[in-house]
């Protein structure tokens, strides 16, 4: 070959890899939104060495949102995991959207917690029981009498609809089965589905549910292993989540929280999407009947019972 010719192939692999190298810069830097087939099985980069964490762009507050995400973990207290070393995706993904210093859970153990979280009561209730159920109006009644639609996602849970404890799936942890209108009811209560149906229902704006709630087992909240267990599960969920067309095409808004504090009452409550501000940080005192009313509020429903009611919404971390 002359050295005319290798010249020329010198400088075309050059610039193959300088085109190769742009576009994974532009990928870390504004990720785009996977297909759906990329949705299902979230896989990790094989070359970037940090989680992706969606950024925030500014808009507006939306005039009702789509679709509002809740993932609830356990058991840690704020101090405990924001800036923690087992933490670093949750920190570094709190401190890129908004956190919640103030927001406490209502009660102890978990159960009554989750119960608020969607009752606007702890009904009484001050243990895990698993018979304890309710003849009670819940958030799921308030959607639906508002056309809206409503999807529980348990990770490690049997079937949908199961009732009982099983393995990493806990009852305690789905206040869902708790509600006797959702339970007796066959169609209401196949909603309570395992957590592998997430990323095909939010494969498409049209089959995401207006409101999901999701679980992750006992080891993946961080009740049964170490918080570096669950940090490492939010690093692979969330992006796969936030990115996904049910998400990322739409007015849509993820809470985290945890269900209850140890050291204190304080839980690390975030809150990320559209129309929410970005490195924002509120110490404003609010709660599980807080998230609750606030989703409320979103799409104009009449609080449950006490707990909401008198609840404030928490609205100074929307912008606009």
């Amino acid at each position: 070959m002359s050295s005319r010719a290798l010249v020329l192939v010198g400088a075309v692999s050059v610039l193959v890899l300088g085109l190769a190298l742009g576009t994974y810069g532009l990928v870390l830097a504004q990720p785009s939104s996977p297909s759906p087939k990329a949705v299902a099985k979230p896989t990790p980069s094989p070359v970037a060495t940090q989680p992706v964490i969606v950024t925030p762009t500014p808009t507006p507050t939306p005039a009702g949102y789509d679709h509002v995400v809740v993932i609830v973990l356990e058991n840690h207290s704020l101090e405990s995991v924001i800036g923690d070393p087992q933490a670093p995706y949750l920190s570094a993904f709190a401190n890129r959207w908004s956190l919640a210093t103030g927001y406490t859970g209502v009660s102890h153990p978990s159960l009554p917690n989750y119960l608020a979280m969607i009752g606007g009561s702890t009904f009484g209730v001050s243990s895990d029981c698993t018979n304890c159920f309710l003849n009670a109006p819940s958030l799921p009644d308030r959607l639906e009498a508002a056309g809206k639609t409503w999807t529980a996602y348990m990770e490690a849970m049997p079937s949908p609809c199961f009732a009982g404890s099983s393995g990493l799936y806990a009852q305690k942890h789905d206040p869902f089965i708790y509600f006797d209108p959702i339970r007796t009811d066959p169609a209401r209560c196949a909603r309570i589905v395992p957590y592998d149906r997430l990323a095909t229902d939010f494969a498409s704006p049209a089959t995401a549910p207006t409101f999901a709630f999701i679980t992750p087992n006992q080891c993946n909240d961080g009740h049964d292993c170490p918080l570096s267990t669950t940090d490492a599960w939010l690093s692979r969920e969330v992006p796969a989540l936030m990115l996904s067309p049910g998400f990322a095409d739409t007015r849509s808004l993820l809470v985290i929280t945890f269900d209850e504090g140890e050291s204190s009452e304080r839980v690390a409550t975030i809150l990320a999407g559209s129309g929410v501000k970005a490195g924002f940080q509120s110490a404003v005192p609010y709660n599980h009947y807080s998230l609750l009313r606030t989703v409320e509020s979103f799409w104009h429903l009449t609080p449950l019972a006490e707990g909401d009611a008198a609840a404030a919404t928490m609205a100074d971390f929307l912008a606009g």
